[in-house]
């Protein structure tokens, strides 16, 4: 316990004093140096009571219901605004929702294009092929009747001057002419 404390003693009211109450401390001391009497008065503690009072009375319509209610006021506005907030979240979640729908539509939709595309350009290729061959082998065709036609010339050419070339072979080889 501190010192200056030490020496707190609270008298209890004498018998023989006045009927206000009064309370001696001893130990705390002024600058005299003699003991610090502190007197309760229950009129002034009636008379704060009363002065509280009206103050509330007072006070309570012109400042505390003013501030409750603007406090009510921003409460509101800010719940009303969260769930604004909230709404339109859930409706840009929904669109959101929506729009990658559509989008997962169209890339379906476009892979069918491009798969029935694929497929008629196999389709025309193939015939491209086809027709290609067809004028290839008629082609090749008509070159091998031409070839068999002037073969065929050429032979029978080479059959007429067989007779001529075996007889200039055999005057060579004999060294005269034969017949």
């Amino acid at each position: 316990m501190p010192p200056s404390l030490a020496h707190l003693v609270v008298d209890p009211m004498p018998l023989h004093s006045a009927p206000r109450p009064a309370f001696l401390l001893h130990g705390l001391l002024n600058a005299g140096g003699s003991a610090v009497e502190v007197d309760f008065n229950p009129t002034l503690v009636l008379m704060q009571l009363g002065l509280v009072t009206v103050l509330m009375l007072c006070l309570k319509p012109l400042l505390f219901d003013p501030l409750l209610a603007l406090f009510e006021q921003r409460e509101k506005l800010v719940d009303g605004t969260l769930r604004e907030a909230r709404t339109l979240d859930d409706k840009a979640a929904d669109m959101l929702r929506q729009r990658e729908g559509e989008i997962e539509q169209t890339v379906k939709l476009a892979a069918q294009q491009r798969d029935a595309l694929r497929a008629e350009a196999q389709k025309l290729e193939a015939t491209e092929m086809a027709t290609a061959k067809q004028e290839v082998d008629a082609i090749l065709e008509e070159g091998r009747q031409k070839l068999r036609f002037e073969a065929a010339a050429l032979n029978a050419s080479l059959r007429g001057e067989a007779g001529n070339l075996a007889r200039d072979v055999a005057s060579r080889i004999l060294g005269r002419e034969v017949s």
